[in-house]
């Protein structure tokens, strides 16, 4: 279990001031919010704190203003949303790095305040000890709700908390509570299904897990690495060259772990992405197919292993899925692991903004026992890593 420093629920936190860091990193257009989904998820623990009678400084980043620009980035945009969701004014804070911030917040009859976008500072993603400094002299009390910017030695992240007293949110504890699962001994048989387009970009990922799971589904493109190692044609088909000794590698690691690796073996091929596609098996695949999917028997399979599991940990399609030709395999699978879920048969855990999508598209969301938004954080911690923002609120 994870070892973090939670704030007491029978502290005594009346008039006291939340530095609180949030992910209110959503999509706008047109100065217009597209999905408020990140923020409706904080209603809750945002509201218990404020019935505690605190009084709360939202902090996030927004985009990459010190690689693009601020134009468009400002988190004004969202201050709106955030009205209407909590239905109170929300004082905007553009400049706030003086002495009298923390007066004013405190004189205020308001409860909630908005930062301008934190990363308008380019001292935040340098973790500037000043800068840090600076932000923990206006307020009481720092609480980190944002474990998708937990992989990030930003000052908002891990520099500010060693000038206030600080925190690990409600949902931080929750994700890890939630990934702890797929470790726990007592819920195995434990299924890993990891799909994309690139295993340069999974190799930290794929060699941790296959030491802890019992079956590891390798599909979408990175499966045609696997399928040429096999002395398979892939013909025009996506695929990672000088990757052999990697794959050799995993395929090791696998049995000396008894990890099953599974690879497709049957997918679905085209000619290209607009013309629908057909079911073939890896030796009729010609030199001008393209693969898009998993095909009927891997799916087959894949169902199968499914059923036998306990745990299960989805990152990454298994296809081409935003084409509906090529959205059988992901939509399959997850219709599945919905209905396993759902009966309690599975707990089941996904990550990552592709496979959320998948997901989506299957309808499906609902029947997942959880599903992470936190990107680079849930991979970084799958892969072993050490996070710095966990590690500056452990106790």
């Amino acid at each position: 279990m994870n070892n973090l420093n939670t704030l007491p629920g029978n502290e005594d936190i009346k008039d006291k001031i939340i530095f609180l860091k949030v992910d209110f990193n959503i999509p706008i257009k047109d100065g217009k919010v597209i999905d408020d989904t990140k923020i409706v998820k904080m209603k809750e623990i945002i509201n218990k704190l404020l019935s505690r009678k605190t009084k709360i400084i939202l902090c996030s980043h927004l985009g990459r203003p010190q690689k693009y620009g601020n134009e468009g980035l400002s988190l004004e945009q969202v201050k709106n949303r955030l009205e209407n969701i909590f239905k109170k004014d929300i004082v905007f804070l553009n400049n706030y790095l003086n002495k009298e911030t923390k007066d004013n917040i405190k004189k205020s009859n308001k409860e909630l305040f908005l930062l301008e976008n934190i990363r308008f500072h380019k001292e935040e993603e340098n973790n500037d000890s000043e800068f840090a400094k600076q932000l923990a002299s206006i307020a009481d009390i720092y609480i980190n709700e944002a474990f998708s910017c937990s992989h990030r030695a930003h000052a908002s992240v891990t520099g500010i908390t060693k000038f206030i007293r600080s925190y690990a949110g409600e949902t931080i504890i929750n994700e890890l509570n939630s990934l702890e699962k797929i470790f726990n001994k007592s819920n195995r048989p434990v299924t890993c299904i990891i799909g994309g387009s690139k295993i340069s970009t999974k190799i930290d990922l794929i060699s941790n897990l296959i030491k802890k799971v019992d079956f590891m589904i390798i599909g979408g493109a990175m499966a045609n690495n696997f399928i040429k190692y096999n002395n398979f044609k892939i013909g025009k088909s996506l695929f990672e060259p000088h990757k052999e000794e990697t794959i050799k590698e995993i395929i090791s690691t696998a049995h000396k772990n008894n990890c099953k690796l599974i690879i497709p073996e049957d997918v679905i091929v085209s000619a290209n992405e607009n013309i629908a596609g057909k079911n073939k098996s890896l030796s009729e695949i010609e030199s001008n197919d393209i693969i898009f999917d998993i095909g009927a028997n891997t799916i087959k399979n894949i169902g199968e292993i499914i059923n036998s599991s306990k745990t299960l940990l989805w990152n990454g399609p298994l296809g081409f899925f935003e084409r509906d030709f090529f959205a059988r395999g992901s939509n399959e699978i997850a219709k599945l692991i919905k209905i396993n879920t759902q009966k309690k048969l599975l707990t089941s855990i996904a990550g990552g903004g592709d496979t959320a999508a998948a997901i989506k598209k299957a309808k499906a969301e609902d029947g997942f026992s959880y599903i992470s938004t936190a990107g680079g954080a849930f991979l970084e911690w799958l892969e072993g890593k050490i996070l710095p923002g966990l590690k500056v609120l452990e106790k």
